[in-house]
Formats: C-alpha cells, sequence, structure tokens
C-alpha cells in the first residue's frame, strides 16, 4: 500500500524500482524503495509525496469528499473553519455528519444528537442545506467527468472512476491526473478530497479511507492478499452486523480467516452472498465502473424536538420535507411518479404510506397536496415523532406537471414555484418564503 508515511514495499515487490508521484505538481520519477521515506519531490520541494511500484499501472479510483457537508459550511464561513461543526437536527435528531474537530469528541454520524451535544458542548449545530450540498457535489462530479465519462456516484459526495485508457488524453497516468484533480477540486470547490486507486472497485473504496483527510493511497495487485489479511471482516462493503455476527460466531474475525472457508461452506451459509465473500477475501471484484447507475429515490425528514399530534403542525413541518425533496430532485435534474409519506409515532412505529401520479413531477406544491392528503387519513391525534416524504420512480428532467384545464391555478402555481427556485439561486434560500411554512 502506498504511503507518505511507510514508502516500504521491500517485501512486496523485491528489487524493484518505484515510482514516486508529488501530489502538489504531479512530478512522477523514479526511486530506490524507501529510499524516498522524508524526501522531498526534486522539481517543487513539497514532501508530500507517494511512492508505489504500480503507481502508473493501477486504473480504478474511489474519490470521497472529506466530512463533505461540514466542510461545505465552513468554506461558506469561514468564522467556523476552526471550530467543532455538526451537521444535523437538535435535540432529537441525529448527526448528519460531522467536521474532524468534531469527531476529536466522538462524534460520529448517525448518532443522536443529544449525545453529541453531551460530548462536544460547544460544538456548531448547523440543519443541514441539501439543495446546496447537491449543487457542491454535482460541480464536482463534472470535474470527475472532465477527466474520464466512466463516473459512477455513490452518493452526493463520492463515485468510483474508471481512467483505464485516458492517458493518451491526459498525457499522464491515473494517478497523476487524479492528483490534478484532487488539487483543482480543492482550489476551485473550496472542500478536499481523499483518492483510493487500486485495480478493482472493492479495493479503491478501502484505499480512500486509509489516510483521510486529504489522502491518497494505493493498493497494488502483488499486495492485495498481504494488505486483506488482518483486516477485520466488517471493511467489506455491503457486510451487514447480522452477517458479521454470523461470521464471528464461527470463528471468522479477520479476512484471513474468511480465505479458509471454501466456496462451497459459504453459499450454503450465506447464499448469493457466500459467493461474494469468497471473491472479496481474495481480493477479486468484477463489478465495472456504471456510469448510467440509477437513483431509486429522493427523500428528506426531520425528527421533531417533542411528539407531536397537531394536523396544522404536522403539515407545516411536511411542507418543508417537501421542500427539500423537491429542491434535491431539481438539483439532480429528476421528477418521479410516486410520492411516499413517512411517518414515525411516539412509540416508534414506522408508517408509510405511498400514491402514484399519472406524470411525473418536481414540484414541491404538487408533492405537498398528495403527502398533505395521505397524511390527512390518517387517525386524529396520533403523536408523532418524524415524518418525512421521498419520491421514486424517477426519470431525468424537471417537470412542473401536465396542464390542469380543471385547476387553472396549477399553472400558475407552477411558474411562481419556479420563479421562487430562481431568486433563492440568486440570493439565498432564506430570501422567499410560503405561508405554510409559518403556520403555528
Amino acid at each position: 500500500m502506498a504511503s507518505e508515511l511507510d514508502p516500504n514495499h521491500s517485501e512486496d515487490y523485491p528489487d524493484r524500482m518505484h515510482n514516486c508521484l508529488c501530489r502538489e505538481c504531479s512530478n512522477l520519477y523514479e526511486a530506490e524503495p524507501a529510499q524516498n521515506n522524508g524526501q522531498r519531490c526534486p522539481v517543487c520541494a513539497s514532501p508530500r509525496v507517494i511512492e508505489h511500484p504500480e503507481i502508473t499501472t493501477l486504473s480504478i479510483a474511489h474519490i470521497d469528499c472529506d466530512a463533505f457537508y461540514a466542510s461545505v459550511e465552513k468554506r461558506d464561513n469561514p468564522d467556523i473553519r476552526d471550530k467543532p461543526v455538526i451537521i444535523g437536527g437538535e435535540q432529537r435528531g441525529v448527526v448528519a455528519a460531522a467536521c474532524y474537530i468534531a469527531r476529536t469528541y466522538g462524534i460520529r454520524s448517525a448518532m443522536p444528537m443529544f449525545k453529541a451535544k453531551r460530548a462536544c458542548s460547544e460544538a456548531i449545530i448547523i440543519p443541514p442545506d441539501m439543495a446546496k450540498y447537491s449543487r457542491v457535489g454535482r460541480e464536482i462530479r463534472e470535474m470527475m467527468r472532465e477527466i474520464t465519462p466512466l463516473v459512477e456516484p455513490i452518493s452526493i459526495d463520492e463515485a468510483f472512476l474508471d481512467l483505464n485508457g485516458t492517458e493518451r488524453m491526459h498525457n499522464a497516468c491515473a494517478a497523476q491526473t487524479l492528483a490534478t484533480l484532487a488539487r483543482r477540486i480543492e482550489a476551485e470547490v473550496g472542500v478536499t478530497v481523499s483518492v483510493g486507486l487500486s485495480h478493482n472497485k472493492f479495493l479503491a473504496k478501502i484505499a480512500s479511507d486509509l489516510k483521510k483527510p486529504r489522502g491518497f493511497a494505493l493498493i497494488g495487485r502483488a499486495e492485495t492478499k498481504a494488505f486483506l489479511n488482518d483486516k477485520p471482516i466488517g471493511i467489506i462493503w455491503g457486510v451487514g452486523k447480522v452477517t458479521q455476527k454470523k461470521l464471528i460466531k464461527g470463528g471468522v474475525r479477520t479476512i484471513a480467516d474468511l480465505r479458509q472457508l471454501d466456496l462451497a461452506t459459504l453459499t450454503t451459509k450465506f447464499g448469493v452472498l457466500g459467493s461474494r465473500l469468497h471473491n472479496l477475501a481474495r481480493g477479486k471484484d468484477t463489478r465495472t465502473v456504471n456510469p448510467h447507475q440509477d437513483t431509486k429515490s429522493v427523500s428528506s425528514e426531520t425528527t421533531f424536538n417533542t411528539d407531536i399530534s397537531n394536523s396544522n403542525d404536522l403539515e407545516r413541518h411536511l411542507w418543508m420535507q417537501c421542500e427539500r425533496t423537491s429542491a434535491r430532485l431539481k438539483a439532480a435534474n429528476l421528477s418521479g411518479v410516486t410520492i411516499t409519506l413517512k411517518m414515525k409515532t411516539a412509540r416508534f412505529q414506522t408508517v408509510t404510506r405511498r400514491i402514484t401520479l399519472k406524470s411525473p413531477t418536481s414540484l414541491a406544491d404538487t408533492i405537498f397536496k398528495q403527502a398533505a392528503m395521505l397524511l390527512a387519513r390518517e387517525p386524529a391525534g396520533t403523536e408523532y415523532r418524524l415524518i418525512g416524504v421521498g419520491v421514486s420512480g424517477l426519470i431525468e428532467g424537471i417537470r412542473t406537471d401536465p396542464v390542469d384545464f380543471l385547476d387553472p391555478s396549477a399553472a400558475r402555481q407552477a411558474n411562481l414555484e419556479l420563479a421562487t427556485d430562481k431568486l433563492r439561486s440568486k440570493f439565498g434560500k432564506n430570501v422567499v418564503g410560503k405561508g405554510r411554512a409559518l403556520k403555528r
């Protein structure tokens, strides 16, 4: 594994010259194994040099933005740059993201907010602005697509890239191109990324987590099995708590332990997953980078500070979630036909209701009208602790709904919403508000 701190690969690559890459100027040069440790780039004198004998041949990358939501907020407000920042709801909400300073207090994503505040009382808590994060994420994805058409987004802030065959286009190997891209994202967007580079998606994703933040790590073919040996089985992407418990119960704690189980045993215990475990334990992953990976749904939800039963209060919170969902749809250039209302009662019972429209929409007003109709069917007086709305059955394009001759005001409402979107895009999301969001 390539590292700026531990460049010695002599056990995996004996008697071979190593290629060295400067992350500050993308200079590529050769050096003896381990001799680069502590040295600087001969061109720009930067100490940010990584080395690896396979650095010019690896082409599958995973790029992950560092503490993305918090980084965007710090970018937009330099006064909080050196302070612990948490993105999430107040009191009974959960942590959506935490900056690296906040993480030193033990704060992690999905942690209940009351625990996070207890761990770091001075933390600055900011409600998530998903529309803004989507815009920044889309800007970064466009930069990725400038270096290769094979970009597979996994979420708003991470993606796989296949740079195989791009060497002639950029006159540089994949590692050089990625180093240049990471610098460009930091300079032009104002957030940092960590890069993992390997020979398949499984290992590239593992590599991107190794040196965060602002990291760049490589896992080569020759070192794959040795690298994986002592890693816990939880490092395998997609292995959940239930599977981990089953494996641990059978004495399997590391990937080396997992490798001792044959294919027949694994498939008997885990079915199709068993075959995947067998291959990944050996560092094999045949999945390709798919630039056409579809988003299945777009949603938003909120947990209340205190339980709510009043229908007007529920509708007010529902409207805000509909606006957020609509903003995310528009930011992703998507519309959908199925509206799903999600609620969680005070007794932690989850309730979901859905309705399918005749035509796709991305309008907040349309989403709200359908979700509010579903909400009205629920028993009056029920106390809820959470409400949310989602849109699925997605297609590309922002749809403002077909003309409704029975409701002449619908077209005016659609035009008003799009005009409001433009104002918010130019002057900020709080420049215009809607009456139903202000009801008490």
